[in-house]
């Protein structure tokens, strides 16, 4: 076989199912490739999904993993099509998500040269990708590849950039059909993390914590979900009836509408989950990792815990942020149901319901809520009412800013893979080609982005991928006319200046766009009394549909806590019930991130 076939055929032993990306000289030989095995396999398809732009396919490709729990592939050209997927890359490895990124460059020869269209791949991908391969010897093509899938799928999942000159995929030599890179190191490291059974002992001083404790809160992070182990959390919540709190990226651990969820914490977290953290005296860490969003003032995080428990894959991140009192490294869902079985056999017993009942009333008494009663359309009556007709079955996207909160914190999610959003690196522009990607991973479900006006522009060009490939994608376009959260930033903490966050005089019109890109159903919502029936109409669409909400441009992301700052200082707004008197809304210092 020539190189680009045995990169197909590697592709193909991997079972993977579908390919996003763009063509381009340097990786002409391995587009014929995939073309002539779509040709000569017609019941084993690999179809190529081709974007507006190469960001959008390692988009694509990251939420066909994120919907899936499959590595995503994505298959670019050198140079520009390479860096163009530096941003997906990194998005990736932030949180966790595993992908294949396989490259073009020029020839070997050529490397170092500034040869039309050269980048420095691997300078540029080694930073931020979990590893890099620079295919030099042709001889170690197919090895490396099935290697990319192994490191990429393994321990902490993550992203893996194959770089591969175009002389080597022109290459001939046989085809071995199996076989991987000797990595020892790595190999290694992860059989110590997957052999780490949790031993009786360790579960039997775990138990004693819990058996302490009379206020134990799960804290369950993206951890849980990339672990496959959303099914071990809810039965271990359900077994021990302790309640449940997720990250942004923990969203769908734990059934949202089951009485144990007590929904998001942290920056932009419900006040109730907030002041669950806040009252708990255990909290018990799952595939999560005390960022900056949650615990903005690590001292200050969880203050009555009198014990913290963690479970990681990744050991680095233990005692990174918070001491712990217990921890242990390992496959979660093993980790937790070695818990459950030895709870179970030991007749583990403990009383909890005065726990629950105060939960309950945090629930009851600081609910999510807004201005019901305002003349203009507000975000959250949006959401709810596609929330009412989706009943916690759909795929969410989001963009990055306030619509992605509103989206957090007023839709239901039965489950694991729901929600897709740019936790760590909140990547504007990933919304919309991260569901076409979703909706290549699982075409049965359906697919809402949930978008903004400032967010979507970043990759709008994918609207025409939509239509071209007939996805009944539902698109959600809440208009601000703006960059809505750095407007409540620049309101809250800098005067009101709103510097370069304001497009209420650009012209751009998006129904028109979405119609001239193909889409059937396009239409803007801009009156409050049409928003049922509209909402209704739209979801109930049979093919791809786009909606344009022109919501309050005033409305703002509740509750609040600010960077640098604790829980004891959310901002609840005006119709958030606080159980304290709101203190003076102070800026973060000088030295505290966005």
């Amino acid at each position: 076989m020539s190189g680009a076939e045995i990169i197909v055929q590697v592709l193909a032993d991997e079972g993977v199912d579908v390919i996003f990306g763009y063509s381009g000289g340097a990786i002409l030989p391995t587009y014929d490739a995939i073309f002539v095995h779509n040709r000569d396999n017609p019941t084993r398809q690999m179809p190529l999904i081709v974007p507006a732009n190469e960001q959008g396919a390692g988009f694509m490709a990251a939420g066909y993993a994120r919907a899936s729990g499959k590595v995503g592939v994505c298959v670019v050209t050198s140079g520009p099509g390479a860096t163009n997927t530096v941003t997906p890359v990194r998005d990736s490895l932030a949180d966790s998500v595993p992908m294949i990124v396989i490259c073009g460059q020029v020839p070997t020869a050529a490397i170092g040269t500034d040869g039309f269209q050269e980048a420095p791949v691997a300078a540029l991908m080694g930073s931020v990708a979990k590893h890099i391969f620079l295919v030099t010897d042709p001889r170690r093509l197919e090895a490396t590849m099935r290697t990319a899938f192994e490191i990429a799928r393994t321990g902490r999942p993550g992203p893996v950039v194959i770089d591969v000159p175009k002389d080597v995929q022109n290459w001939t030599g046989p085809y071995l059909g199996k076989g991987t890179l000797p990595i020892p190191g790595y190999r290694k490291r992860l059989a110590a993390v997957d052999g780490n059974a949790l031993a009786p002992a360790a579960a039997a001083g775990f138990l004693d914590l819990l058996a302490a404790a009379e206020r134990p809160l799960v804290y369950v992070g993206g951890g849980a979900i990339n672990g496959d182990a959303a099914a071990a959390v809810t039965e271990f919540a359900s077994t021990f009836q302790v309640p449940v709190v997720t990250t942004l990226m923990g969203i769908g651990a734990i059934d949202t509408t089951a009485p144990l969820a007590m929904r998001m914490l942290g920056m932009h977290g419900a006040a109730f989950a907030n002041y669950a953290v806040e009252d708990c005296d255990f909290l018990i860490a799952l595939g999560a990792r005390f960022d900056d969003r949650v615990a903005g003032v690590p001292a200050r995080f969880a203050p009555k815990a009198r014990a913290i428990a963690h479970f990681d894959i990744d050991a680095s991140e233990i005692n990174k942020v918070k001491r712990v009192d217990f921890h242990h490294v390992g496959p979660l869902r093993d980790a937790l149901q070695a818990l459950v079985r030895e709870g179970k056999a030991r007749g583990f017993r403990r009383d909890y319901s005065a726990w629950h009942a105060h939960c309950a009333e945090l629930k009851s008494r600081h609910a999510m809520n807004y201005d019901r009663d305002s003349e203009l359309i507000q975000p959250y009556y949006v959401i709810e009412e596609i929330n009412r007709h989706t009943r916690g079955e759909a795929i969410i996207s989001t963009g990055v800013g306030q619509h992605q909160m509103w989206a957090a914190q007023y839709f239901d999610f039965k489950g694991p893979r729901q929600w897709l959003t740019s936790g760590s690196m909140g990547t504007m522009g990933f919304g919309l080609p991260a569901a076409i990607g979703a909706q290549f991973a699982q075409p049965g479900r359906l697919v809402i982005d949930i978008d903004g006006d400032a967010s979507i522009r970043m990759n709008l060009g994918e609207l025409e991928t939509v239509t071209t490939y007939d996805l009944p994608i539902k698109i959600v376009l809440l208009n601000n006319l703006g960059d809505g959260m750095v407007k409540q930033w620049q309101k809250l903490f800098f005067k009101g200046r709103l510097s370069a966050s304001d497009k209420s005089l650009h012209k751009k019109d998006f129904v028109r766009a979405a119609t001239a890109d193909g889409f059937p159903y396009a239409r803007r919502l801009d009156r409050k009394a049409d928003v049922a029936r509209v909402v209704e109409e739209f979801v109930n669409f049979k093919g791809p549909a786009f909606l344009e909400v022109m919501i309050d441009p005033d409305a703002g992301v509740y509750p609040m806590v600010g960077p640098g700052q604790s829980y004891d200082e959310m901002i609840t707004g005006e119709h958030i019930h606080a159980r304290t008197v709101p203190r003076e809304i102070k800026a973060p210092d000088s030295s505290e991130m966005f």
